[in-house]
């Protein structure tokens, strides 16, 4: 049984990680608010999105096995410049929002562990995160971001500690029934923007290359974008790996929505601004237990997440301008690629000086991660079905139907949004005001 478990830990990689990554403590803060907004109502958008999830890692998955190059580098060779431009600027930008929430989230929860200034810690986060990725070889980070990922338990184990009405919870979960308003919608577009977030699917194709390009020895070769043969047990391998890590971030993220829902909203609590208010919250409604797991889990989800998103601008970066890249490189020999690491996690943590809250960051990063991903959705379909990046690999019609109905479901959102709220300024004004920012 323990050679078994070993086994299956052994063969799970850039599936498992991206899965956790997307529970990052800007998820953290979308589901915690979702749960307290909205209750147990908001629990059906992890149940319906998980098949789309897994169908759009799944494709980014095999592109970047099948070509040894990932997404940017394919956008690059097999569409306009524009194009290129406009969605990895998108990337960038969402990425940097995303590592200053995340930040200001990890300092807020370290603060309330360890007192002290959020800001100089804030400082110190950055700085360990960034020399352990600088640092550590590959293999050893890829081994430190699964045991991280293992720490998000924590939510699974603080919800079983504290949700006492799993009959209702379930029944919400299968057949939600919630009010349809523009307090639930701008929650519903949040949900999905965190979920399905571009940034997972440029991450696990430039992973998947990587490793590929690692085990052929062509690693230290230019990016070629490419088909290259793919044997049976590498899809086997990279699909049960893609499906753990989604089912794995959805169940994670069940449980914050249920635990908030459970303690916060059943309580009269709905505004939460911070993680730190989220965890803060729990203390007195769920004792010390739950408080200090919520707390932790956080810390983890960052040191998890910010070398991810910062990893993911520096990969569409790197196959941009042909830079030698990767993290199984050394500083010394991919300068230009640690460089955006490090530019991308610096500029992410001057955000916080800006006077924009972590809740405002994580908003405007998941509108635009909403706004990026049907683009994105689109190409990787087109490249998913596309015979000289993926060779004979290309996607079943279930796959394409999991994939175009992700394509319907985020435009629709998106353009629902803006026919409610065209201005912008109405949009923050709505955001701000059911957050009570």
């Amino acid at each position: 049984m323990l050679i078994r478990f070993k086994n299956i830990w052994k063969s799970l990689g850039p599936g498992l990680i991206t899965g956790a990554s997307d529970d990052d403590p800007s998820g953290i803060i979308t589901y915690s608010v979702a749960g307290a907004k909205m209750g147990p109502h908001a629990l059906w958008s992890m149940l319906y999105t998980l098949p789309l999830m897994i169908a759009i890692q799944e494709m980014s998955a095999r592109i970047g096995l099948a070509s040894q190059c990932g997404l940017a580098g394919n956008i690059k060779r097999y569409y306009s410049k524009a194009t290129l431009i406009l969605i990895s600027s998108l990337i960038i930008l969402a990425n940097t929002f995303n590592i200053g929430a995340d930040v200001f989230g990890m300092a807020s929860a370290i603060e309330l562990l360890v007192p002290g200034s959020t800001q100089l810690l804030s400082w110190i986060v950055v700085g360990a995160i960034l020399f352990l990725t600088v640092i550590l070889p590959y293999k050893k980070i890829v081994s430190v971001f699964k045991w991280l990922a293992m720490g998000l338990l924590a939510y699974v184990i603080a919800g079983f500690t504290v949700i006492d009405n799993w009959p209702l919870i379930l029944w919400q979960m299968v057949a939600p029934s919630f009010q349809i308003n523009k307090e639930n919608f701008i929650i519903v577009v949040a949900l999905f923007g965190t979920t399905i977030s571009p940034y997972l699917a440029f991450w696990q194709a430039s992973e998947e290359a990587e490793e590929k390009r690692i085990e052929s020895k062509t690693e230290d070769k230019p990016y070629v974008c490419e088909y290259k043969i793919v044997t049976r047990s590498e899809l086997k391998r990279a699909t049960k790996d893609t499906r753990i890590g989604m089912i794995f971030s959805n169940a994670v993220a069940f449980f914050i929505i249920a635990l908030t829902s459970s303690v916060l909203f059943n309580a009269g609590v709905h505004n939460i601004e911070t993680v730190k208010d989220a965890a803060e919250a729990l203390k007195p409604l769920a004792g010390n237990y739950a408080y200090i797991l919520f707390s932790l889990g956080v810390i983890g989800a960052g040191l998890l997440a910010i070398p991810i998103l910062a990893g993911s601008s520096a990969y569409v970066l790197a196959e941009i301008f042909n830079w030698r890249g990767g993290l199984d490189r050394p500083f010394t020999k991919a300068k230009g690629f640690y460089t955006v690491i490090i530019v991308s996690a610096v500029v992410g943590l001057l955000i916080t000086y800006t006077g924009i809250s972590p809740i405002q960051a994580l908003f405007f990063t998941s509108i635009i991660h909403g706004l990026v991903a049907p683009f994105l959705i689109m190409m990787i379909l087109h490249m998913a079905n596309n015979k000289a990046i993926v060779g004979p690999n290309v996607n079943s019609k279930l796959s394409n139907f999991l994939g175009y109905t992700t394509l319907v479901v985020m435009a629709t959102t998106i353009i629902i949004l803006f026919t409610i709220e065209f201005s912008a300024e109405k949009v923050k004004a709505i955001i701000s005001g059911f957050l009570n920012i």
